[in-house]
């Protein structure tokens, strides 16, 4: 009985030959994530600007957005935020913040009970305020910028010096990019989306360290093949791991898209993007970037290494 196998073992395909596009694509998205942080901004949800959150599913199984935020407004708490979710009558509100600490938004909870209990089935209740929201953000942030250092720190000691750089800036590309989908979707950015970007910083470090493995494994066994044809040899010989790694990644996280109902479904979706980008910067960001970072690039003084280094994607 023959095995499945996504991708073939004799493959040789060239990789490296798409730098072209794929750098200069890669740059100018992150670019745009930049600017598009600097003008749109994040959604940030509860966790992060304080205020109450409350989720509601009407138990007609249809619910009224347009009265629902006049009935909230007419509270007395000033703007509130009304998003419907769902095909089942699911409704959020978001209330700002108010003056007079924890009884303050004790009390926005109360009174939205009195206001739409009656029709409505209170589903999730959350309330922060701004001193906790204020340690999250701090939090949050102390947490991502100690996980990307410790990140940065395993490479730097794993890997020779152009190695290493290469595989921070795939890592810092796939964060970057992440933020982006935030912003382009203005999904809800909260402690849950910290998850999430640490655990892609975690499948992007392991996509990139099998193929800079065998990267270093060629560089040392073969001392005079081209640097473009050595790396395109590391993508090959390491694509039917990376292949199966990455599908059965998606179809469980697809999994959790479809079926894990709304509290997963936000990080569900960006490790679905996730699981995307992390597979596309190891093979088209991090690889082919060593070579303007000087990775071992000679003269070829021996056709036959080259003949011999091929055959070894031959099963």
């Amino acid at each position: 009985m023959r095995l499945l196998r996504i991708y073939p073992d004799d493959t040789r395909f060239g990789f490296v030959r798409f730098r072209r596009v794929t750098l200069p694509l890669s740059a100018v998205l992150v670019v745009l994530t930049v600017l598009l942080g600097m003008t749109v901004g994040l959604n940030f949800g509860i966790d992060f600007r304080g205020g109450t959150l409350i989720e509601l599913q009407a138990k007609s199984g249809h619910a009224d957005a347009a009265a629902i935020r006049q009935a909230a407004e007419g509270l007395g708490f000033g703007g509130v935020e009304v998003q419907e979710f769902g095909a089942q009558g699911g409704v959020s509100l978001r209330f700002a913040i108010q003056e007079g600490g924890e009884e303050a938004q004790g009390n926005v909870v109360r009174q939205a009970r009195a206001a739409f209990e009656a029709d409505y089935e209170f589903r999730r209740v959350e309330t922060v305020g701004p001193r906790v929201s204020g340690e999250l953000v701090r939090s949050g942030t102390l947490g991502v910028v100690l996980a990307i250092g410790a990140v940065m720190a395993y490479l730097w000691f794993r890997f020779e010096l152009q190695l290493a750089i290469g595989a921070i800036i795939g890592t810092i590309h796939d964060i970057i990019l992440t933020v982006g989908f935030f912003i382009v979707t203005q999904s809800e950015f909260n402690m849950t989306s910290i998850a999430a970007i640490l655990t892609i910083v975690g499948y992007s470090l392991n996509e990139t360290v099998v193929v800079f493995d065998r990267t270093r494994e060629l560089m040392r066994r073969y001392k005079s093949i081209p640097v473009e044809e050595l790396l395109d040899i590391s993508v090959n010989t390491t694509m039917s791991r990376t292949a199966m790694t990455a599908t059965t990644t998606f179809l469980a996280v697809l999994a959790l898209v479809l079926f894990g109902g709304e509290a997963i479904r936000g990080f569900a979706e960006v490790m679905l993007f996730g699981v995307v980008i992390c597979t596309y910067s190891a093979i088209f960001v991090s690889s082919p970037i060593l070579i303007y970072l000087g990775l071992r690039s000679r003269p070829v003084e021996s056709e036959q290494e080259t003949a011999v280094a091929a055959a070894e994607q031959r099963p």
